[in-house]
């Protein structure tokens, strides 16, 4: 199973493909959630959606009704890449605390 990552941040999308983590930079609540329908309708080739949280509070109601809904894929959420946090180590500790990988 793949993992993807949905970001608002440039920074945040290259990090994550130096990883080897493929994602897109989404800005609004509906590029959000046709995204998470479209992985949704995919036949289970993304079992894990990283999101950051400043998108997930754009749309934190239909995100709780997709994991409520569909047991793949796992949704979690990680900091945003903002330039007053230290966001480097923080991203990869909340991976590795939610889905045991390391990165």
């Amino acid at each position: 199973m793949k993992i993807f990552c949905i970001s608002s941040s440039k920074d945040t999308k290259t990090g994550m493909r130096l990883a080897g983590i493929e994602g897109i930079v989404l800005n609004s609540k509906e590029e959000v959630i046709n995204k998470l329908n479209e992985i949704t309708k995919e036949k289970k080739e993304i079992g894990i959606v990283l999101i950051t949280q400043n998108l997930v509070k754009l749309c934190e109601e239909e995100i709780l009704k997709i994991k409520a809904k569909f047991k793949l894929p796992l949704i979690v959420t990680i900091p945003n890449d903002d330039e007053n946090s230290n966001v480097s180590g923080l991203i990869s500790k909340y991976i590795n605390d939610s889905i045991g990988i390391k990165i």
